[in-house]
């Protein structure tokens, strides 16, 4: 909600700009004199345009994309045992992968009924995955300010 306050004042600032960049009503200049002055104007109109596209861009496009690669990444590492959701609200577990044709066994309920569905009606992997040591240690260690450790600090 907030970007898209963010999107409209500044599309409102630029129809505000954009219309005082015109020339004054009152002058008629017939010599070739004003045409830096229109310049100007254009400039500073591509400029606007050029910063209405950064905002769109960095306010939807990008993190849409950033969504998509996640999601698509959870759905290439799926593996037999992860217990997942689908899009529909089905919960399970992941009996067999077929890669010739992109989908996958899931067996839910106490009588384990198997149903195939295609990889695309992943919702979410809600199994909790080991991840390497090396990023453990990275995220238990906090840094200060300065980007010491915080560890070292308190032990002086």
């Amino acid at each position: 909600m907030k970007k898209i306050t963010a999107l409209l004042a500044l599309a409102s600032a630029a129809a505000l700009t954009l219309s005082s960049c015109g020339a004054p009503q009152g002058s008629s200049n017939s010599s070739g004199g004003s045409s830096g002055g229109l310049m100007n104007n254009m400039w500073i109109m591509l400029l606007l345009y050029a910063a209405i596209f950064a905002a769109i861009y960095f306010f939807i496009i990008r993190p849409n994309s950033k969504r998509k690669k996640q999601e698509k990444a959870m759905r290439d590492n799926l593996e037999i045992g992860d217990e997942i959701t689908t899009i529909g609200g089905i919960v399970g577990r992941v009996v067999s992968i077929k890669e010739d044709t992109d989908s996958f066994i899931l067996e839910t309920g106490a009588d384990r009924t198997k149903i195939q569905l295609k990889r695309w009606a992943i919702s979410t992997v809600d199994t909790m995955k080991d991840e390497p040591a090396a990023q453990k240690s990275a995220e238990t260690k906090s840094k200060g300010f300065f980007g010491k450790n915080k560890n070292s600090e308190e032990e002086k």
